[in-house]
């Protein structure tokens, strides 16, 4: 059995939920795609779907699997259309949209670059700390940073993303400094409101396990850059990324706490609704930025 198209139907039954609609959208029988999935499994050892009669769920071999087979079948489409597109040059309308303060530093002046590269090429730059839905809103492309919740669109990892939890040295004299994760409860917590990102919380490690918890305190806001000039002006802790502080920390402008329990970074993503068929002007795109966020000297030449 070929192997690619049991990878193809794993990334379709994780993405549509059940073996019934991805067997419909392949214009097969469900039997054939359950084959497919048993074939995987035994030939890796693992079980990557665990199976009932109402529904179809990940094990965590089966997400870990997932992001690389979403990246491989990425990957291999836009080697495809490298080779098919020839001389034709990439033209048209491109929708991005990123989060807003990582989205001004490190997307919007990619922009230009990518323009000069591609004359026939428009862009709308969307940004925004809401996470927007792509399909629905037109988008040909998101980029996200943190944890990706489960979704039928497909995702390439472009770099790592590390969070660190920050306050002013004034805010830590002032409330004292938390010695573990639990004692934020009675701290001033600066929060992304509930219509924004990081609907699970803050992310640590706690007891060799990765723990989610609700911070909170009296501000919160749907933009990231206003908590971050909210934590600059000692109103309390931020759990921000370190892209955005760590010039700060290594200043002594701003302290880094419970970096004893910090989780395991995370990633940055560009994410589509789907890999075939995919315009040009967005696969150029996304290699650009994987070629970008993939040089070690764009992150340490932007640090400062």
């Amino acid at each position: 059995m070929d192997r690619l198209k049991q990878i193809e139907s794993f990334v379709a039954v994780a993405g549509k939920g059940s073996l019934t609609a991805a067997a419909n959208a392949e214009g097969v029988a469900p039997a054939v795609i359950g084959r497919r999935i048993d074939a995987l499994e035994h030939r890796l050892g693992v079980k990557l779907l665990l199976r009932t009669t109402r529904r179809i769920t990940l094990t965590h071999e089966g997400s870990a699997f997932l992001e690389d087979c979403q990246r491989l079948l990425a990957d291999l489409a836009s080697a495809e259309a490298s080779v098919s597109a020839g001389g034709v040059k990439a033209s048209g309308h491109l929708r991005v949209t990123a989060p807003a303060g990582f989205g001004r530093r490190h997307v919007a002046p990619l922009v230009p670059r990518f323009l000069a590269q591609h004359p026939d090429v428009s862009v709308s730059l969307n940004l925004s700390d809401r996470v927007v839905d792509i399909v629905n809103e037109g988008v040909d492309c998101a980029v996200r940073v943190g944890d990706l919740p489960d979704s039928a669109l497909v995702s390439v990892r472009l770099a790592e993303n590390r969070r660190l939890c920050v306050a002013t040295p004034a805010y830590l004299k002032r409330a004292g400094a938390p010695k573990h994760p639990s004692e934020l409860a009675r701290h001033e917590c600066l929060t992304l409101s509930s219509d924004a990102s990081q609907t699970r919380g803050w992310a640590f490690t706690i007891d060799g396990e990765v723990t989610h918890l609700r911070a909170g305190g009296r501000l919160d806001c749907s933009d990231g850059q206003v908590l971050h000039d909210w934590c600059a002006a000692g109103m309390g802790i931020a759990w921000r990324s370190t892209w955005e502080v760590e010039h700060e920390v290594a200043a002594g402008h701003l302290v880094s706490v419970l970096d004893d329990f910090a989780a395991p970074p995370n990633g940055i993503y560009a994410l589509f609704p789907h890999a075939k068929h995919l315009p040009l002007r967005v696969r150029l795109w996304i290699d650009f930025l994987k070629h970008t966020y993939g040089d070690a000297a764009y992150w340490s030449a932007r640090s400062g």
